[in-house]
């Protein structure tokens, strides 16, 4: 109805404005409801995105951001199984998060997790509720071999590789094993190789030790994984010298960092109760004390100690283990008082270096700790190599300290271990697997490898290839990468009376070309480096300028297209070598020293099923050993010198014996060899008696 008294004019008028204003309320309400939606949604993607921050911290962002989730890729996680009533891991079956599985330990029941380990290992890999995972998308396989995580049987181990094969799995995640190398599940990782599915496998928690890394870890071609602490609050990091010897310590979950070292005297305090103290002044002292209490049943938390020791004036606190190894402790916890503060530092450390400080410090007494946050660092407990003289072991690292993930009970937990590094790295693959399903095993190891960034100790030290391999994975430059190099890694050995090595690697553009890539060689001075690009092929050559023996660490650095590639080496630098030589099934040997050497014993391993066969050589006595099939071996002499021994390596690669050849020797366990012994000579008595 028009507006009565207003002229014609006038009433268009004002409708025309009162169009506008329509238009324009409207408009603004559209803009602050889209507002609030896109709010709302950059919200719940801030909270519920990702599993704390050791997900984002290894590169996960880039490719989300392109939609690359893990959808379509199916996990093998062997493990003590998975809740998959978890809400983050919901559902068996076709249409669930768990897609299928097995239960080794109780055939013909589903594999349901009553342990925890599998399902915060799954979580990892591929929460997808309140937690993300890695790869939230991808489908998980579980296996359970174990019902505890620490009784694992190598025969559920292969039972699971190999059904895992069956299901077609497209990686394999086996976040336990054992403490020594057992060739049989390494034979089981190969045929899965040889399926094209990609292996991940923890290194292990035995460190900060070498030479602590067994199966399956250990396997030449799997990926194994060490452990870093990440950017959380686990990355505190602790160091400890006593009387100028550094030891290995651990700051627990909760305690303070410090501007500046803590220096002073180490006073014991036996279990760190308040009737300890009162007996020893411990004013301005770093005080250490045993775990636990030396009453049954007494429930003596870090809390406690800590609280006891700061209230008798002590600057910081040492828990040594009362178990063999060290520990991971936590001084905030669910029976905490609510009002309890840390006021002082406090480290773990290990039983046999706790005892040998309290033996150290009663004839000198002078220490200095510290404690700072550094956002990635080789863990403490993390294994380390080597596992063998020819290859590098653990090969990458990721976070691995206090990972909140999925845990039984539709509950989350804080777990610590490589177990949680490994998953990592599965997470990753199956992220470039799905953006590149044609990938081959070879392929994704040479991505994640050589795209890692480096992580230093805490003096601002790279740690060494043994330690954390090529360093700390990032997704982010994985996924962007365009050049692909095989072999990511390698081993060379040189000696006196061959001072050069070479070695070949094989480029593979995923599209491009290879016009301006740079090679950077950075090791040791007293090596010339020279490289030559043919095709396809890099080809690399080193000289020893001067005499150094020992084991020496270097990199190459591949630019290409403003993408660093890092190509980790370790050097053997010997004295002595063993040459070889192969005449139908023998392989013959000859050792070349410097020296007058006497003695020589020499292992030779096939790479294929690490078969290891030795033998012995004296100056002017030729030696053999039979072989049985085409593969590469191994040759590791040690050699004798006026009583010292000196390691020598070499490699040689058959392919000439004929097919009739292999499997002529029958790999039988000791324990069966023992047995069948045993059998024939009771029958061979039985034989004898039955005769008088």
């Amino acid at each position: 109805m028009p507006f009565i008294g207003l002229p014609n004019n006038s009433f268009l008028l004002v409708e025309k404005i009162r169009k506008i204003v329509k238009l324009l309320v409207f408009t603004l309400m559209l803009v602050f409801l889209s507002s609030l939606i896109f709010f709302q949604l950059e919200t719940e993607n801030e909270i519920q995105t990702y599993l704390d921050k050791s997900v984002p911290f290894v590169g996960t962002d880039i490719p989300r951001i392109q939609g690359i989730d893990g959808d379509g890729i199916k996990i093998a996680v062997i493990d003590t199984g998975v809740d998959f009533s978890h809400p983050d891991l919901l559902g068996w079956g076709e249409d669930g998060k768990v897609i299928g599985g097995f239960n080794f330990i109780v055939e013909n029941e589903p594999p349901i997790d009553t342990n925890g380990h599998g399902t915060q290992v799954a979580g990892v890999i591929a929460a997808d509720g309140e937690k993300k995972g890695v790869a939230p998308k991808a489908k998980i396989l579980a296996y359970k071999v174990s019902e505890d995580g620490e009784g694992v049987s190598a025969e559920f181990i292969i039972r699971a590789i190999n059904k895992a094969i069956e299901d077609e799995a497209d990686i394999i995640n086996i976040s336990l094993g054992e403490n020594k190398t057992d060739y049989k599940i390494d034979r089981a990782v190969n045929r899965a190789l040889e399926k094209g599915i990609f292996v991940v496998t923890a290194a292990g928690n035995d460190g900060p030790d070498f030479k602590t890394i067994g199966s399956p870890g250990s396997n030449l071609r799997s990926v194994t994984v060490g452990a870093t602490y990440n950017n959380l609050p686990s990355s505190l990091v602790a160091t400890l010298e006593v009387n100028g010897k550094p030891f290995t310590v651990m700051p627990m979950v909760g305690s303070l960092q410090i501007d500046e070292p803590i220096s002073g005297k180490i006073i014991f305090g036996g279990y760190g109760k308040t009737d300890d103290l009162q007996k020893i002044d411990v004013k301005n002292s770093i005080l250490i004390v045993e775990r636990g209490s030396n009453v049954e049943g007494e429930l003596l938390y870090f809390s406690i100690k800590e609280k006891n020791s700061a209230d008798a004036g002590a600057k910081a606190l040492i828990v040594y283990n009362n178990e063999s190894g060290i520990f991971l402790g936590e001084l905030i916890h669910e029976f905490v008082e609510s009002d309890y503060t840390p006021q002082i530092p406090v480290v773990s450390i290990d039983r046999e270096e706790g005892l040998e400080i309290i033996e150290s410090i009663k004839n000198e007494n002078t220490a200095s700790m510290n404690l700072f946050y550094n956002p990635d660092y080789v863990a403490s407990f993390s294994s380390r190599g080597p596992v063998s003289p020819f290859y590098l072991k653990p090969e990458i690292v990721a976070p691995g300290a206090y990972i909140n993930t999925t845990q039984n009970n539709e509950g989350y937990n804080i777990a610590s271990g490589t177990s949680y590094a490994a998953p990592h790295v599965s997470g990753a693959a199956a992220l470039l697997l799905q953006k590149n399903p044609e990938l081959t095993h070879q392929e994704i190891k040479s991505l994640l490898l050589t795209t890692t960034e480096p992580v230093s100790d805490a003096y601002g030290k790279e740690f060494s290839i043994l330690e954390a391999g090529s360093g700390r994975l990032d997704i982010g430059n994985a996924f962007n990468a365009n050049l692909i190099i095989l072999p990511p890694n390698f081993v060379a050995s040189v000696s006196t009376d061959n001072l050069e090595f070479t070695k070949q690697f094989e480029l593979r553009l995923r599209e491009g070309s290879s016009d301006g890539l740079e090679v950077i060689f950075e090791g040791p001075n007293f090596i010339d480096f020279s490289y030559f690009l043919e095709g396809d092929i890099l080809q690399i050559k080193g000289k020893m300028n001067e005499e150094n023996f020992g084991e020496h660490e270097g990199r190459l650095i591949i630019n290409h297209e403003n993408t660093k590639y890092t190509i980790p080496f370790l050097l053997h630098y010997t004295p002595g070598s063993v040459s070889v030589n192969q005449q139908d099934q023998k392989l013959f040997f000859e050792i070349n020293h410097p020296e007058e050497w006497n003695f020589a014993k020499i292992s030779v391993t096939n790479s294929e099923n690490g078969i290891t066969d030795t033998t012995t050589i004296t100056p002017g006595k030729n030696s053999t050993i039979e072989i049985y099939e085409n593969a590469e071996y191994w040759i590791d002499a040690k050699i004798r010198v006026n009583g010292i021994t000196s390691n020598a390596f070499n490699t040689i690669k058959i392919s000439t014996l004929s097919d009739n050849n292999e499997g002529l020797k029958i790999d039988i366990p000791e324990k069966q060899i023992g047995l069948i012994a045993g059998i024939v000579i009771i029958v061979g008595i039985i034989g004898l008696v039955k005769r008088r």
